[in-house]
């Protein structure tokens, strides 16, 4: 059965200014968020794992002898993939407004895998000298640039499969996903750093993880090449040959720009926070608190798990009450809370560590259960995906993914070990004036595309 398939039931009245409903297939639903998520974790598994082995990776490719320094190297070195997003964003963005989402998803699979399983291949600063850490940033780019056509054609493929009245329920399982990569990528680090000693590690253990990438990106593929386009984008295709023009990138910038300014301020809060937690704590606790570094990251997990657990719940809520009050107490709690919760961190304890993380990662879902609901619902179909990966990765280039790199220089320009905390309650400022200003889509047709009931 072809998901583009589109019938109206009897029961619904139709009228000639009132467009006949998209019926989704609920198994095809199904299949097609599998699909997506399970991608989407491929690929978090693949760029996750830079973060939470970036203490040996210092020592492997930037050996200054200055921690601190090593850190930065690495960090900067994440952070320059993040500078390419836009560049994969402008290229892969207009590309699935024109061919579709389903190919353009099957190539930054491939690329990201590539990417990822080329670091694991590149020898070490001590082999070949600065070669290596040349060699990391051309692979860096790689992934950078495939990831930027990522999320924005994941969250609009899901997004206009599902039913109006459960895009935040089906939604949120994209997140779920990045969750589950996040997890696979800590929990095999994690066991690294248990069974291998320091010397083992940084001989050849650091490879593990991304060379695992190669028979996850192969499957990640299989997985999105068994998909079909979505409904919305064939009743695009079949305005196209009743002869549509192609969308310039004039119309996806300039036509948006009050779309594409609170998609930036939505996407500023969701990732400054995100990569705080999941990527940059894990590094703070080891190297700026001194913390051991295998129950570092296990407090890590545990908080991620008790995300995945909640992430469902919490996008089922958004469908019942709306993405903007969700949002928003969000925003509140990190303007509120991010101090309080860094203090326990600080604390040291196991448990004060749980809790102010536990806390942060309960915030944090109020964000990565409405997003990919929310951030889609911007725009309307003929630009979606192009203007979506632009305000998105202009954004995460700018604030997400220089959130460790600025983070770390910060605390070595102040000495003030708060930082981190005082960065998230600005982002949440930001966020909260994009909130006040975004309008609701719980509930509601996505713009430019028929309404979508569930069979």
């Amino acid at each position: 059965m072809s998901v583009a398939t589109v019938t109206a039931p009897r029961s619904v009245s139709l009228t000639k200014n009132r467009p006949a409903p998209t019926v989704t297939d609920p198994a095809l639903v199904r299949r097609a968020v599998k699909a997506a998520a399970l991608g989407n974790a491929m690929e978090w598994f693949d760029f996750g794992v830079y973060s939470y082995i970036a203490v040996t990776l210092g020592k492997v490719f930037f050996p200054s002898g200055n921690p601190t320094a090593q850190l930065l190297s690495t960090f900067g070195a994440f952070a320059a993939a993040f500078l390419v997003r836009p560049l994969g964003g402008l290229v892969f963005g207009p590309l699935g407004d024109r061919v579709g989402r389903q190919k353009v998803l099957a190539v930054t699979m491939i690329m990201m895998a590539a990417g990822t399983f080329a670091i694991g291949l590149i020898p070490s600063y001590g082999t070949i000298g600065v070669g290596a850490p040349i060699l990391l940033l051309a692979a860096r780019l790689v992934q950078g640039f495939s990831t930027g056509g990522e999320y924005a054609g994941a969250s609009t493929f899901i997004a206009e499969y599902a039913p109006d009245k459960r895009r935040g329920f089906l939604g949120s399982w994209l997140e779920f996903g990045t969750l589950a990569g996040y997890i696979g990528g800590a929990g095999l680090v994690t066991l690294m750093t248990s069974l291998l000693s320091s010397d083992d590690l940084t001989s050849w253990g650091w490879r593990i993880p991304f060379l695992v990438a190669g028979p996850m990106g192969i499957i990640g593929l299989y997985l999105r090449m068994r998909l079909e386009e979505t409904p919305a984008f064939a009743a695009e295709v079949e305005k196209a040959e009743a002869g549509r023009t192609k969308v310039p990138l004039r119309e996806m910038v300039a036509g948006q720009w009050k779309a594409l300014l609170l998609c930036v301020g939505l996407v500023l809060v969701f990732n400054v926070t995100d990569y705080m937690l999941l990527s940059y704590m894990p590094s703070y606790l080891t190297s700026e608190l001194k913390y051991d570094e295998t129950h570092g990251l296990l407090v890590v997990l545990g908080v991620m798990a008790l995300m995945m657990i909640v992430q469902p719940f919490a996008g089922a809520l958004t469908d019942r009450v709306g993405r903007r009050p969700v949002i928003a107490a969000g925003c509140a709690g990190f303007l509120f809370l991010s101090i309080p919760a860094l203090l326990l961190i600080r604390q040291g304890s196991l448990a004060a560590v749980g809790l102010g993380m536990g806390a942060l990662g309960l915030l944090l879902v109020c964000f990565t259960a409405a997003m990919p609901a929310a951030l889609p619902a911007l725009f309307p179909t003929r630009v979606r995906y192009g203007s979506l990966s632009i305000g998105f990765n202009v954004s995460v280039s700018l604030f997400g993914g220089t959130t460790p790199l600025v983070v770390t220089a910060l605390i070595g320009a102040t000495g003030d070990m708060m930082m981190p905390a005082y960065y998230m309650m600005a982002a949440s400022l930001i966020g909260g004036a994009a909130v006040w200003f975004m309008s609701e889509s719980a509930g509601r047709p996505l713009p430019g595309s028929a309404p979508s009931v569930e069979r």
